[in-house]
């Protein structure tokens, strides 16, 4: 999100001065890199939770519409920076993997439904439909091996899906903003402490290699920190922070470990989550590229944690918590015992329990061709519902200040595959005058045709 943002406003605006602050010795390592997020271009393509049912037997896309353009203007961007030699080729962060959703017995009318819902779209021209087994079998090798002959099976697929190595994609966004002048990136380095200024903001920061530590004025700030930005924008003081509190949900895949078994699959197939499983925890087997290897995932797993950030503090919850939000948190907490259970049996399952969840995808699956890889840290929103109640919400939202002069992203899902279209969003609210010249907006369609 930071990288794009930086992207954008430098484009739009050669003269400004910015400076990115990362906690790590490295950018990107911690909910953008590879292992730690699912790596799918999110379009809306296989993912089902964008999909609910009704009671009824009726089927909603319209989140899975507008993911889907929102996904179009990020690759539109990309692309543009590619052929204007400002990103490096394409294949080093964005591969093309088939995206497939999968389900069986009394679910097959719900995925019928939604595919032909799907396909009266222009985004969705070319999703396939099939309830035959030999079809499946050759879009899904491991999902159809071994499978009971009498289980009725049902699948789509769009041959344009994606798999995108996130955190490559953020270094190389960032390579390229920091060789021109005006931008600046500064690694190890915290910030404590956020205070108003007159005309802007004074921010505390410390190296955490010398222990020096500074103020630094800005006029706008960016809190794109991932799990640490509500800790962050609580500091800002701000009102519009008040309504918010966070619950922190920790994942781990099942990693392949056997070669040919990762040969044998190309495909991101999806299929539907379990009763009280996050939204984030939609099981999928992932064909993933990484470091230039085709890898085989399946997950995530779910499971309850007090962090923040993998590099985080087991108070960072705790101390989450103030006056402001103690009531609302409470309430989502209540109200979601059910769904806390469920993290807490994730994370007490063994390697074993695991892989029988996994043959639930494929069925031949050995529990020594598979080993355990901790996953990123999501940290989702609870907001106040102005009566005293907290809401937890899966999604992403944008805070921003009255005078537009400090913004904050909160949330996880569909997260870095909107982040074109989220720092649009974020640009119009705070950088008006900017956003209202034909000039801004001339150069905005050059490189994302779609908002032409």
């Amino acid at each position: 999100m930071s990288a794009t943002l930086a992207t954008l406003l430098r484009k739009l605006d050669p003269t400004l001065r910015m400076v990115a602050y990362e906690r790590l010795d490295r950018a990107a390592a911690e909910s953008s890199d590879a292992w730690n997020n699912a790596g799918t271009g999110h379009a809306g393509f296989c993912e089902l939770n964008y999909t609910p049912a009704a009671p009824d037997g009726t089927v909603d896309c319209s989140k899975a519409l507008k993911i889907a353009a929102q996904y179009q203007q990020s690759l539109e961007l990309w692309r543009s920076l590619v052929a204007a030699g400002e990103l490096p080729d394409e294949t080093t962060f964005l591969r093309n993997v088939p995206h497939a959703s999968f389900v069986t017995g009394d679910d097959i009318p719900y995925l019928r439904t939604r595919a032909a819902n799907l396909a009266r779209s222009p985004l969705f021209h070319d999703i396939a439909y099939t309830e035959d087994r030999g079809q499946i079998a050759e879009w899904m090798p491991l999902v159809m091996d071994g499978r009971d002959p009498g289980t009725p099976v049902a699948a789509t697929r769009m041959m344009r899906g994606t798999d995108v190595n996130f955190g490559a994609l953020t270094r190389s966004l960032v390579t390229w903003i920091d060789e021109v002048s005006g931008f600046a990136i500064e690694l190890s380095r915290e910030v404590r402490d956020i205070h108003r200024a007159d005309d802007g903001w004074l921010l505390e920061i410390k190296n955490l290699l010398t222990g020096e530590e500074r103020t630094v004025h800005a006029r706008f700030v960016f809190i794109g920190a991932g799990g640490y930005s509500l800790k962050l924008l609580e500091k800002t003081g701000i009102p519009e922070a008040k309504v918010y509190g966070a619950f922190p949900v920790s994942g781990q895949w099942l990693r392949c470990v056997n070669r040919d078994v990762i040969a044998r699959h190309h495909a991101k197939v999806y299929g539907l989550a379990e009763v009280g499983a996050p939204p984030m925890s939609v099981p999928h087997l992932d064909t993933r590229w990484i470091d230039g290897k085709q890898e085989l995932l399946f997950g995530p797993y779910a499971g309850f944690t007090t962090k923040f950030l993998k590099e985080g503090s087991w108070l960072d919850l705790l101390g989450s918590i103030g006056i402001h939000n103690f009531r609302a948190v409470a309430a989502a907490g209540l109200s979601n015992l059910d769904l806390t259970r469920y993290l807490v049996g994730q994370a007490m399952l063994s390697t074993e329990e695991r892989v029988a969840l996994l043959r639930r995808y494929y069925p031949s699956a050995r529990d020594e061709d598979w080993e355990v890889q901790i996953a990123g840290l999501r940290v989702q929103i609870i907001k106040s519902n102005g009566e005293g109640g907290g809401e937890l919400k899966f999604g992403t939202e944008v805070v921003t200040s009255a005078d537009g002069s400090i913004a904050a992203l909160l949330g996880a899902s569909p997260g870095a595959s909107t982040a074109v279209s989220i720092m649009l969003e974020l640009i119009q609210r705070c950088f008006p005058a900017g956003w209202a010249t034909p000039e801004w907006r001339r150069r905005i369609a050059t490189w994302i045709p779609s908002l032409g």
